[in-house]
């Protein structure tokens, strides 16, 4: 009988290790994937380790010009773009596809209106393609109506008010404003009615840096300076 109880207790404790999890295995590395459940999503905890215990930076990538150094994106700006366009069609009101809409850019929100930057002209490039996927007819007020060739290229977009039509059927128009904020940019965005300035839409999107910062300015709109009669572009 006593021999009987000895070998059931053994059992119980081989049994009841058995089911415990190996949490010396848990703690080397940091790389277990059991390590995240127990961390509770915390991001310090989280954070990959290697042998020695020391933080493994994540990988980043660069352009050849070292103008972009980040880590790798899962998502760009469109994306972004995408939700906060869902937002404005599904709150939207009085607008059809038989209303012309325009899209101008984004101001920054600390200026008086009339500034942008990068940031502000994609997101309208943007919004001008996901409103058509939507079949709303957008109005590209930007035509010149004609084609100008030059040795650069050919265009038949103009930024010069003089090539452009005085009058254009539009009946509703997106803008919004962007505020710089700890971590990245808070876009608000707004579709008005250009004769009765009401609101008839409205989205509001958070955009980290490191999306922001994906977006590179060409050459021909940095800043340049004349030294020793050498036109220099200052990378970022």
């Amino acid at each position: 009988m006593r021999k009987l109880i000895i070998a059931s207790a053994t059992l119980l404790s081989l049994s009841a290790c058995s089911v415990l999890p190996d949490f010396a295995s848990l703690g080397q590395g940091g790389n277990d994937d059991n390590m995240d459940d127990l961390a509770n999503n915390n991001p310090v905890v989280n954070q990959r380790t290697d042998n020695f215990g020391a933080i493994v930076r994540p990988q980043t990538f660069s352009n050849v010009n070292g103008a972009y150094k980040s880590r790798p994106l899962a998502k760009n700006i469109g994306d972004y773009v995408q939700n906060m366009a869902q937002d404005l069609v599904a709150n939207m009101e009085y607008v059809t596809e038989r209303t012309p809409v325009a899209v101008t850019h984004f101001s920054l929100i600390d200026s008086d209106l009339k500034e942008t930057n990068l940031l502000g002209h994609q997101m309208a490039e943007s919004f001008v393609h996901e409103f058509h996927k939507f079949r709303m007819p957008v109005v590209e007020y930007k035509s010149t109506q004609f084609i100008r060739v030059t040795e650069s290229g050919d265009f038949v977009l103009s930024r010069d008010f003089l090539d452009l039509s005085n009058s254009t059927p539009i009946q509703y128009v997106l803008t919004g404003t962007m505020t710089k904020h700890q971590g990245g940019y808070i876009v608000n965005a707004r579709m008005l009615g250009m004769e009765s300035n009401v609101i008839v839409a409205s989205a509001q999107m958070f955009v980290p840096y490191y999306v922001v910062d994906a977006l590179i300015p060409s050459e021909s709109s940095r800043p340049a300076e004349i030294v020793d009669g050498v036109r220099l572009i200052r990378g970022e």
